[in-house]
């Protein structure tokens, strides 16, 4: 049985979500973009979770943390929140290099992926990852997403462009 919980980011997590980031820093620099000295401030983090929290009254985005026995060991996203006639999101995630390989990230994308269609009513979600980032390939096949193609060089991670696998998955309920 999983002591995993994931909810919604609270303001109160910044220091948490500081301490995340800098553990992994040098491990998340791989699937991100550069980031400044500032990102790694809890001035930052505050702002960041401020931002986030707006962007979820304004239907924009919607960002949850992952918790272990109440560490904060992950973030999940919904971000490019497309309503209208695509009711999409995109779907993203890390987790600290300690816990990966427990199927933490997999229950957490499966909770999110079923909120998303469930209370905030999407219709697809989408996720793109690195050909070489087997294991994040992993977790959304598990989770029910499908491999759609490849996005050539078209996200600049760590200062170069990237390829990425395109996947996706359709809200059951909408299937015919």
């Amino acid at each position: 049985m999983s002591m995993l919980e994931v909810r919604r980011v609270r303001l109160e997590d910044a220091p948490a979500q500081l301490a995340l980031e800098k553990r992994n820093r040098a491990f998340f620099q791989k699937f991100t973009g550069i980031r400044n000295e500032n990102f790694y401030t809890l001035e930052e983090q505050h702002l960041r979770i401020q931002r986030q929290l707006e962007a979820m009254k304004q239907d924009q985005g919607y960002y949850f943390v992952l918790l272990n026995q109440g560490d904060l060991i992950g973030e999940i996203a919904l971000t490019g929140v497309a309503r209208g006639h695509l009711q999409s999101a995109w779907i993203g995630y890390f987790l600290d290099e300690e816990e990966n390989g427990k199927g933490y990230m997999t229950e957490a994308v499966k909770i999110v992926t079923e909120l998303a269609f469930q209370e905030l009513d999407f219709h697809r979600l989408e996720a793109g990852v690195m050909p070489h980032n087997t294991g994040s390939l992993r977790v959304l096949e598990k989770s029910g997403y499908h491999r759609e193609g490849l996005a050539r060089q078209n996200v600049k991670i760590n200062g170069s462009w990237q390829d990425h696998v395109s996947l996706a998955i359709i809200n059951p309920a909408d299937l015919v």
